[in-house]
């Protein structure tokens, strides 16, 4: 199969979770994949990738908040905004010293305890109180509280149509909500439908619960990690992110055998 789209997550997968540099072995194969003209994806549940990452990828196409915004050849292509009654439903959440994020297309509302130094992540950002936060143009909301999954739970339950990742392992602590249709699957789809891929040609890599949507429609899936939630969707298993450049470099040499084949066919 020679893949058309590959499309990254990137925590656990293109960056060890919460790097912000791609390892330098990731970086020289998709530097021979690139010289291939093998479009990339990014596929992330941060709002914005890392510097590094566009740099070392040269991505076709960028899907941030876990699907929530795509952008194709650096155009916005879509954007899944939170109605108000449910953003309202997902902010009253009743948990004491919970930590909660949400994030517009431009700006991050947080609450910053008091004496307390910005963190790093944010320093450089554009960012506001959470009571700030618009009702219309949220894209993403997250929290982090030892006890989230019970209002994951709940939320669920009160509303089924949103999309909730985390709140398991690997990110106990951590729960993501965006609105329907803003899933990781749903990007894969609307990537590969605005480049004109079949999902049979794509490959997809992911290692947790919020890629499961994407590596479920993949024609190759690959896990990275071993989380057993993913297993029944993975063609092929990998380690861990520093094994994903020598895979990378493997698949770029199969890619240039055919090419190289085809060549000969032709000519």
């Amino acid at each position: 199969m020679s893949a058309l789209l590959l499309a990254f997550d990137l925590d656990g997968t293109l960056l060890p979770d919460g790097g912000q540099r791609v390892p330098p072995a990731t970086r020289a194969a998709l530097r021979r994949l690139h010289a291939l003209n093998i479009p990339v994806a990014i596929i992330t549940g941060r709002d914005m990738p890392p510097d590094d990452v566009l740099d070392a990828a040269q991505p076709t196409a960028v899907a941030t908040n876990n699907g929530g915004r795509i952008l194709l050849g650096g155009t916005l292509h879509r954007e899944t905004r939170f109605d108000p009654a449910d953003l309202k439903a997902v902010l009253a959440h009743e948990l004491d010293d919970a930590r909660v994020m949400a994030f517009t297309a431009d700006k991050v509302y947080v609450d910053i305890p008091p004496n307390t130094p910005v963190p790093q992540w944010l320093a450089y950002r554009p960012h506001a109180p959470l009571s700030e936060a618009p009702a219309q143009g949220v894209l993403k909301v997250g929290f982090y509280h030892p006890d989230i999954r019970g209002w994951r739970d709940a939320l669920a339950e009160s509303h089924p149509h949103l999309v909730m990742t985390g709140a398991q392992p690997p990110y106990t602590d951590f729960l993501t909500i965006t609105p329907a249709g803003a899933d990781k699957g749903a990007a894969l789809l609307a990537i590969a439908q605005g480049l004109g891929i079949e999902l049979a040609d794509t490959m997809v890599f992911g290692d947790s619960d919020n890629d499961l949507a994407m590596l479920e429609l993949a024609g190759v899936a690959v896990q990275v990690g071993h989380l057993p939630l993913l297993r029944p969707y993975a063609h092929e298993v990998l380690d861990g992110p520093e094994t994903l450049g020598a895979y990378l470099e493997a698949l770029a040499e199969r890619l240039e055998r055919d090419a190289l084949s085809f060549q000969k066919v032709v000519f």
